[in-house]
């Protein structure tokens, strides 16, 4: 389908007064700015000013983590594009600008925590990362300039991997010891999805508007980014290259929430912002070891 053949549709904020339009406006800069002002003294705080800096450098970390962090890149900056350019699409401005807008404020944003990161000695500027953030950001952008819709998207799910008991002291480690950090750092226990809305690349089907199919990816037992061998705080060599490292791939189902009807303006903005997080559903499972799984709901 082409994109001068879908229906134009009123953006939300078109009956609105010009005043109300600039208001807004300033209300979504003035948030952004605040937001990205914040968010990088905290982190300067609480992670980099725990590491002693050195001069600008790359970073390669391409075979770390078995690129699960990379598929995270992926999905956050999809999402940061997204969710600012609908608050831009509040504010009055139009589709075209507000996903232009969107998408450069999510990767300029990302690309300066990504020079925090060059002058920091424990890490380094990615090239890897960056081609992930400008894969998730290029994703929301291509389809908004081309279908005017989003049609394929990212998700994130998380189910907490249960160590086993002498892995347990290196995962909290790694990962910390709340439910809080490991839902952000236990690469083990996150799984990250692309997510296909069959009606909209079907559109003669009699599909429900709302159904995805969605292709998952993880990966288990990672006790180290590139091997399962690390040194203890007195200097002795664990090696558990026994355990093996392994992907698993997803096949599921999934709910676009932002496809289900409903006049409810708090709903609407809730569905938004909840479609990040992938539906719990039946799945078919494949792992790189050779084995298939079925789940009768995975998450």
């Amino acid at each position: 389908m082409r994109a001068d053949s879908i229906p134009k549709v009123a953006e939300p904020s078109q009956s609105l007064d010009s005043k109300v339009l600039k208001r807004r406006k300033w209300t979504v800069g003035l948030f952004e700015g605040v937001f990205t002002t914040a968010s990088f003294i905290g982190l300067n705080e609480a992670w980099y000013s725990n590491y002693p800096k050195q001069d600008f450098h790359l970073f390669n970390d391409w075979d770390e983590w078995m690129q699960t962090d990379k598929a995270g890149h992926m999905v956050s900056t999809y999402h940061g594009s997204r969710i600012s350019a609908d608050m831009w699409r509040w504010a009055g401005v139009d589709r075209r600008k507000a996903a232009w807008l969107g998408s450069g404020v999510t990767m300029t944003y990302l690309t300066m925590v990504e020079v925090l990161d060059g002058f920091n000695e424990k890490w380094g500027f990615s090239l890897g990362d960056m081609a992930f953030n400008l894969g998730g950001t290029g994703l929301f952008l291509a389809q908004e300039l081309g279908w005017r819709e989003q049609r394929i998207g990212t998700k994130f799910s998380y189910f907490p991997m249960r160590y086993d008991p002498s892995h347990s002291a290196r995962a909290d480690e790694l990962f910390g010891k709340s439910d809080a950090e490991r839902w952000l750092k236990d690469y083990n226990s996150q799984t990250y999805w692309l997510t296909f809305n069959l009606h909209s690349l079907f559109p003669g089907s009699r599909l429900p508007k709302w159904l995805n199919l969605a292709v998952g990816h993880n990966a288990r037992v990672m006790l180290g980014g590139r091997e399962n061998v690390w040194t203890e705080a007195n200097g002795n060599t664990v090696d558990r290259s026994d355990v093996e490292r392994y992907r698993r791939l997803f096949l599921s189902a999934d709910i676009d929430l932002t496809r289900i009807p409903t006049r409810s303006r708090f709903l609407k903005s809730a569905f938004s912002f909840l479609n990040i997080i992938k539906i719990p559903a039946p799945a078919i499972e494949w792992d790189t070891r050779g084995g298939f799984r079925l789940h009768g709901l995975y998450f």
